[in-house]
């Protein structure tokens, strides 16, 4: 068929069997630390029979006429995606918001492996059913949802991108010391790190901020809000204070909020080593945050095409 694509890039990552092996250099090796802990060594062969089970699946169904290339995720950070390149990521939901932030605006076919054990909120496609999703990409009739990212610039011209969110603080888990600026306010900050999520992420750590928030106010006899309803395509980010701190020195005011189109969040570290940005739990794909570094945060002119019909 004729088409706009040169390359089915499909994107895997390593299942827990197959770290275990790493470590210990043997299946048997392997099986021997997860028993003698207690755990159901059984568990992980399943996850990984099912993985290599959608695997097999997956290259005899994307025989389309184009050429496969497969990546592991580790390389995906450093991987140059051509214009010319269709995405395929085979994994946890987890896995997309990683590969999504560096793909650009090519299409992304999310393919969940293992339906029995992934929610796959992000995953809207079973292995049996990529051919079909890839095919209709490559014949130009895919629907796609175009996904709101969250952007975090510094000064001297670094940037991180974040699908499901950024969190801004301490690499450790110490307190993080900072100023923070939204919507013409300004104050000194202490506090556990501040998380930014876009709609995508809503369901996920922000959620987990929110829950715990209304516990405490359950066990105080108060009340406590929800977070607010975004949808993927939606502009707007949130941001939550983890754990504000007040004190002489550090201010409560500005805990949470809302980020609107064309506006942005500043945050000026003030900790002299050890401050640190990353997106999506991922802590190695990180910017440094010392003392004198300013984040001006909000969301990204790039937006990723997740494929969903």
């Amino acid at each position: 068929m004729a088409t706009a694509y040169e390359k089915i890039v499909l994107v895997t990552r390593k299942t827990r069997l197959q770290q275990l092996v790493e470590r210990f250099n043997s299946r048997g090796q392997a099986k021997f630390y997860i028993e003698h802990a207690g755990g159901d060594f059984g568990d992980y062969q399943r996850e990984d029979d099912a993985y290599a089970r959608a695997l097999e699946l997956l290259h005899r169904g994307l025989d389309l006429g184009v050429k496969v290339h497969a990546i592991e995720r580790r390389l995906v950070p450093t991987f140059l995606f051509a214009p010319t390149d269709l995405v395929v990521a085979v994994g946890q939901d987890g896995l997309v918001a990683n590969v999504a932030k560096y793909v650009g605006a090519q299409p992304l076919v999310p393919i969940n492996p293992d339906p029995a054990r992934f929610d796959g909120v992000l995953l809207p496609f079973q292995a049996p059913q990529a051919r079909a999703a890839v095919g209709r990409v490559l014949a130009g009739t895919a629907r796609y949802r175009e996904i709101t990212l969250a952007e975090a610039r510094l000064a001297d011209g670094q940037r991180l991108l974040g699908f499901n969110d950024l969190f801004i603080g301490a690499r450790s888990h110490v307190s993080a010391r900072y100023t923070l600026a939204v919507g013409g306010r300004r104050e000194v900050q202490s506090s556990s790190g501040v998380l930014v999520s876009t709609g995508a992420g809503s369901t996920g750590w922000l959620s987990s901020v929110f829950h715990m928030a209304a516990g405490i106010a359950a066990f105080t006899g108060g009340s406590a809000g929800t977070p607010p309803a975004l949808g993927w395509e939606d502009p707007r980010l949130v941001y939550v204070v983890r754990e504000p701190f007040a004190s002489r020195h550090s201010q409560v005011g500005l805990v949470a909020g809302v980020v609107g189109p064309g506006e942005a969040l500043t945050v000026e570290s003030q900790m002299p080593s050890g401050g640190v940005i990353f997106s999506d739990g991922v802590e190695a794909d990180a910017l440094a945050f010392d003392a004198g570094a300013v984040a001006t945060i909000g969301a990204a002119a790039q937006r990723t095409r997740v494929v969903v019909a």
